[in-house]
C-alpha cells in the first residue's frame, strides 16, 4: 500500500510538473518596444517626488512603459561597451530582473530587449508576505548570479549584490517619481519558497523584490 502511494503521489506530482512546465513553453518571448529616453521629469524634481507607496492599481502597464521601466532600472546605455544604466562591482553584471506578471514569469534581456518566459504561473503572491503584492501589476525580483561572480569570497558576493541592487531599485523609484507610477522596494519575502518556484540553482540567490504600478484610486 505504501508503495502504490509513492506511485500514485511521484505520478501525481511528474504530471503537475509537466503541466506546469507546458504553460511556461506556452507563454511567448515578448519584444519590448525601444526604450523612450527623452521626456519626463528633471532629475531634481524626481529626487523630490521619489516616495514608497504600498497602495497599487490592478491595471497593468503597457509594453512600451514596462520597457522604459526596465531600461531605466539595469538596461544598456552604451551599446558599444554594453554597459548599464546602474553600476556593478568590477562590471560583473550579476544582478538579474525577473517580472512576475499575471500571466507568468519572465527574465529581463537587455542585450535584445526581451522579456523570456520561465513559468506560465501567476506567482506574484509569492514575490512578498504583503497583501498589495498579488494583485499589482508588476512585482520586480532581483536575483543575484553568482556564477558570474568569479572566484570572490561569499561576502563579498553578498556584499556587492546587495550593493548593486540597491542601484538598480534606486533607478527603478527614479523613473516611477518621473512617469507618475508607484512603487516600493521590499525584503519581506519568504526567498526559499520563492527560489522554490522559480527555480533558481543553488548559485542564484535572490535579494530583494520591488513592486511597480499605478497609483491606487
Amino acid at each position: 500500500m505504501i508503495k502504490k502511494c509513492l506511485v500514485v503521489g511521484l505520478a501525481g506530482m511528474m504530471c503537475f510538473c509537466n503541466s506546469f512546465e507546458t504553460r511556461a513553453q506556452e507563454l511567448k518571448r515578448i519584444i519590448l518596444p525601444a526604450a523612450q529616453t527623452d521626456g519626463g521629469k528633471p532629475l531634481m524634481q524626481a529626487l523630490k517626488s521619489r516616495q514608497s507607496e504600498r497602495a497599487f492599481s490592478p491595471k497593468d502597464l503597457s509594453l512600451q512603459v514596462l520597457s522604459d521601466l526596465l531600461w531605466a532600472a539595469n538596461g544598456i546605455n552604451r551599446p558599444e561597451s554594453g554597459h548599464k544604466t546602474a553600476p556593478s562591482a568590477m562590471n560583473l553584471q550579476e544582478i538579474d530582473i525577473y517580472i512576475a506578471k499575471a500571466d507568468g514569469l519572465y527574465l529581463f534581456d537587455a542585450k535584445t530587449s526581451l522579456l523570456i518566459p520561465v513559468l506560465g504561473e501567476d506567482i506574484r503572491a509569492l514575490t512578498g508576505k504583503q497583501d498589495f503584492v498579488k494583485d499589482a501589476p508588476v512585482n520586480l525580483i532581483y536575483v543575484a548570479d553568482f556564477s558570474k561572480m568569479g572566484k570572490l569570497s561569499t561576502e563579498d558576493k553578498n556584499f556587492y549584490a546587495a550593493a548593486d541592487t540597491g542601484f538598480i531599485s534606486e533607478n527603478v523609484y527614479l523613473f516611477c517619481a518621473s512617469a507618475g507610477l508607484s512603487t516600493v522596494v521590499r525584503g519581506y519575502v519568504d526567498k526559499p519558497a520563492l527560489a522554490t518556484a522559480m527555480k533558481l540553482r543553488p548559485d542564484q540567490k535572490i535579494i530583494l523584490a520591488q513592486t511597480v504600478g499605478y497609483p491606487k484610486l
